[in-house]
């Protein structure tokens, strides 16, 4: 091995592989907890599929201008390069100061929790102190795949998502074949429309369809490691992104056939009820054992990805330089993980994660809308940068997407304005470690 590549992050990540990153991240819990949330907020089945065909429509024009930035800058660390390169380290910090602090971490702690105290005690009696238990044993089995080599973590995402694809695919496919269902339910509610306005109501389900979509971000953070990352970046986004739509449609049609839009308002485990009615009582452990694969998946792309975020900041010198640090045998940003792992498993267990994770909703929409317009400020700033892909729809498309974005940030601070003052508040507490780490980073460059 020669010494160049024993100090960078090899390239070995095809569009196989940024596919199976981006729709293994999404399709996580969502489309099994969403539909109640989106039923009861717009009530018509019509309204219901319009909501995720939008939420799609949305996320792939915020993926057009992330691709455009992601094949201008193919480097490790993603969303935060471009923020950096728009608005300044500062900004740029803050965001991978969430990231770590809360964002990630916290989503892994709530993946690991929700794996180990709601879908495994469906097959096993397990103890609370088992739970703990599982939820560390969750977590350190991700470290290690993604420890050995990104190789090894990609070609476990690729497993996973292949087989959650093909299990959803032969939910849906069951549940229209052997259920007792109804196609009118595609066309009427079946009960009261809910009261208010249409526009603040469709407003609410996009929120909730966006959250279900979210996760095609994080592949931008491995595009150091990706092979000719300036077509394989953006194809892969926007096509992972179509899956999706096409699987969420797919799957809330299934629930439709069998339960009117009403029901489905009413219903925390949907995609149960839908299998038991077309499989018998087998339905709910069908569900569960493919909610685990789910989780298992969607945690993973976050041990392939974020730790890449750390890594960039790292060798920018806002974070401790062994952040930087690769293993010289697996050519992986081993410290990163580690760190990413620890403060997981520290937040699984304090029981305060899903607390934090509602907290930043605010500030990561914000974030998002940043790293967007980001796109519409370099190509005035920085004018030189080689676009060999272009933001189609440009500049209506970003703006679209900019516009979601706040409205989101906005809707989270009027409907919950401490929790999102708190967001806020987590957010600006990166600020005294940023000056601390340029600080240091300019004593080091100073130093003979």
């Amino acid at each position: 091995m020669n010494q160049a590549s024993a100090h960078s992050l090899p390239r070995v990540l095809g569009l196989g592989d940024v596919i199976a990153l981006v729709v293994g991240g999404i399709i996580g819990s969502g489309i099994f907890l969403v539909p109640k949330d989106m039923a009861a907020a717009v009530g018509h089945p019509l309204l219901i599929l319009a909501v995720w065909v939008a939420g799609g429509v949305l996320s792939m024009f915020g993926a057009l201008s992330f691709g455009e930035l992601g094949a201008s800058m193919p480097e490790a660390g993603g969303v935060y390069v471009y923020l950096r390169e728009a608005y300044g380290s500062a900004v740029a910090f803050l965001f991978g100061w969430t990231l770590f602090l809360v964002i990630d971490t916290g989503a892994i702690a709530t993946l690991a929790v929700a794996f180990s105290s709601k879908y495994l005690p469906h097959f096993f009696a397990i103890s609370p102190a088992g739970q703990k238990a599982v939820s560390i044993l969750f977590i350190l089995f991700l470290t290690v795949m993604n420890y050995i080599g990104v190789r090894r973590g990609a070609d476990l995402q690729n497993v996973l998502t292949i087989f959650k694809l093909v299990a959803l695919t032969a939910v849906c496919g069951a549940i229209f074949l052997f259920a007792e269902g109804d196609t009118a339910h595609f066309v009427r509610s079946g009960g009261a429309e809910p009261s208010g306005g249409l526009l603040g109501t469709f407003g609410v389900a996009l929120v909730a369809s966006l959250w279900a979509y979210k996760g095609w971000e994080a592949a931008t953070y491995s595009a150091g490691e990706m092979r000719n990352p300036q077509r394989t970046l953006p194809w892969g986004i926007l096509i992972s992104c179509g899956i999706c739509v096409v699987f969420y449609v797919v799957a809330q049609l299934a629930y439709l056939y069998v339960f009117p839009a009403a029901e489905i308002a009413l219903s925390d485990r949907i995609a149960a009820e839908a299998m038991n009615a077309a499989v018998g009582g087998l339905g709910a452990s069908i569900i569960s054992f493919i909610i685990l694969f789910s989780i298992l998946g969607a945690a993973n792309q976050n041990f392939v990805c974020s730790p890449r975020v750390y890594y960039a900041m790292a060798k920018d010198g806002l974070l401790f330089p062994q952040l930087a640090a690769l293993r010289p045998r697996f050519l992986t940003p081993h410290n990163s993980i580690l760190a990413l792992a620890a403060w997981s498993i520290v937040l699984s267990l304090s029981g305060t994660f899903e607390q934090l994770f509602t907290y930043v909703v605010f500030g990561q929409w914000l974030f998002f809308g940043l790293t967007v317009a980001a796109v519409i400020v370099l190509r005035r700033k920085r004018p030189d940068l080689p676009r060999p892909y272009r933001t189609w729809g440009y500049p209506v498309t970003p703006v679209v997407f900019i516009l979601a974005s706040l409205y989101i940030a906005v809707s989270a601070l009027i409907s919950q304005p401490g929790k999102a003052l708190a967001g806020l508040g987590i957010i600006l507490l990166g600020l005294p470690f940023y000056f601390f780490g340029r600080k240091r980073a300019k004593k080091r460059v100073a130093s003979p």
